[in-house]
């Protein structure tokens, strides 16, 4: 199966400054990827020369298929949902579904259907012929994702759909999103600040910093590889003599005590066993040994402390 997005080399330069950097990224079809980094990374940019909005400096890409010269292609196969919905807020959501599914060419026939599938599922049906000004900021993003969705893309992307909206609101469109795109075979390019959201939405994530790619990886791995393995052993016992015993043994980075728990650094590919060894054998009780991992956060965190100044500050990103 071909991918959804490939891109080999992509650059784009603004005087002198390389936004996107030597981008070679792969997007499999059918998934929801993050695209991860922060401000002034390059994430903005590189949507629009995916978009065909702007022309890249070097490199090359296929977007489902077609090159950036077919910018055309592309835009009638695509949606795109911006922090910015840009609706037209003196008609009603109906009437603004209607515009957009003609110049989609969604035919006459099919019109009024889908528009009302679509309202229905994201609970607007009951509001199709208020004015859209008389919406909530949630209200219209959900409007917006609609309108991504007229045409039936392949390819949707989202640029902080859920930015500024209230707890309840974000969580509401990403459910959404999630219960639209997972079965459909369309593929989410979406970008974010929101390293939650990330987390419990994509399949893939990539973290872009100063126009590079960082990485590509699952959540999972991506928790998994940021920092050294850590237990968490809850008990009672835990003597000063018993956390010393711990401290000596080779395997053991630190531990930190707090209430009725150590937290134990092994050094990766070590044993836990060892460490349970020597507590119980300085008289320790063990209840629960509880291996943990690091957030998303903490590991898009330790992902750019890797890179940044790395390249000397030869080039920045613009978001």
């Amino acid at each position: 199966m071909e991918a959804a997005i490939v891109t080999n080399g992509l650059t784009r330069t603004f005087d002198g400054l390389r936004a996107v950097d030597r981008l070679d990224l792969e997007v499999p079809q059918g998934i929801i990827f993050g695209f991860l980094g922060p401000n002034g990374a390059g994430k903005t940019t590189t949507i629009r020369l995916l978009l065909g909005l702007l022309e890249p400096t070097a490199g090359s890409a296929k977007v489902l298929g077609f090159d950036l010269s077919q910018a055309d292609r592309i835009r009638e196969h695509v949606g795109v949902v911006l922090e910015q919905p840009g609706l037209y807020t003196r008609l009603s959501a109906y009437d603004n579904l209607d515009f957009f599914a003609a110049a989609y060419r969604v035919p006459a026939t099919q019109r009024k259907a889908r528009i009302r599938d679509l309202l229905t599922h994201l609970g607007l049906w009951e509001r199709r012929n208020d004015f859209v000004d008389t919406y909530s900021k949630g209200m219209k993003q959900k409007l917006a994702f609609a309108r991504a969705l007229l045409h039936r893309p392949s390819l949707i992307f989202m640029d902080e759909p859920t930015a500024g909206l209230d707890v309840p609101s974000a969580a509401a469109l990403r459910e959404d999103i999630v219960n639209l795109v997972r079965g459909s075979g369309t593929t989410v390019f979406l970008t974010t600040h929101n390293l939650a959201e990330a987390e419990s939405m994509c399949d893939l994530i990539a973290v872009i910093n100063k126009g590079k790619l960082v990485t590509v990886d699952t959540p999972d791995r991506l928790r998994t590889g940021a920092r050294k393995p850590q237990v968490r052993i809850v008990g009672r016992g835990f003597s000063p003599q018993a956390v010393d015993a711990l401290r000596r043994l080779p395997q053991v980075i630190s531990v930190t005590q707090s209430k009725g728990s150590l937290h134990v650094t092994i050094r990766r590919g070590d044993k836990v066993s060892p460490v349970v060894k020597a507590l119980t054998e300085q008289g320790a009780e063990i209840e629960e040994v509880v291996h943990t991992t690091a957030s998303l956060e903490e590991a898009f965190l330790a992902l750019l402390d890797e890179t940044d100044g790395q390249d000397g500050g030869e080039s920045r990103g613009r978001n």
